[in-house]
């Protein structure tokens, strides 16, 4: 054997895509508005992009989603006002940066009418304080890591006042 196969074998094995797109947002405060625009948009462009309405009846959502991530060559996660205040968008987000760093997906954050230093510093809505006691410290502090981590990267910015 070869050193060259021998290292190879040390990498994740690649991911066998199947969207290009995934987007990770909260239905309820982006669906009906942004979220379906800009999939609408990502259509027309012919970018296969997941949306969780392609969840087939009678599917386990947390698999099939989780699974849907990890076919995905690109994750687009559209942070609005009460997006960390859902555990499954958060759920949602540590998977995305688990792809992100084991088989180099890319993300992209979108910050939807909230300012990214709140997700960042988990702030105002982004505020992790009050979740129910029931969390371990280890979940909590993972989705703490993963809005900070997020937030820190590059991504884009949309208000009512800059369009």
């Amino acid at each position: 054997m070869d050193s060259s196969s021998s290292s190879s074998s040390s990498l994740p094995a690649p991911l066998q895509t199947k969207y290009d797109v995934f987007l990770s947002f909260r239905g309820e405060d982006t669906r009906d508005a942004f979220t379906s625009h800009l999939h609408a948009a990502l259509r027309r462009k012919n970018i296969d992009t997941y949306i969780d309405n392609r969840l087939e009846r009678g599917d386990e959502i947390a698999p099939a989603l989780l699974k849907a991530i990890e076919r995905s060559k690109i994750a687009l996660v559209i942070f609005s006002e009460d997006y960390a205040s859902s555990t499954w968008c958060l759920k949602e987000l540590v998977h995305i940066l688990g792809c992100k760093k084991s088989h180099g997906q890319i993300v992209i954050p979108i910050f939807y009418c909230i300012d990214p230093s709140h997700v960042r510093k988990q702030q105002g809505t982004c505020a992790l304080e009050d979740r129910p006691l029931k969390r371990s410290r280890d979940e909590v502090a993972n989705w703490r890591a993963a809005l900070e981590e997020a937030a820190n990267m590059s991504g884009c910015h949309y208000s009512s006042r800059t369009g």
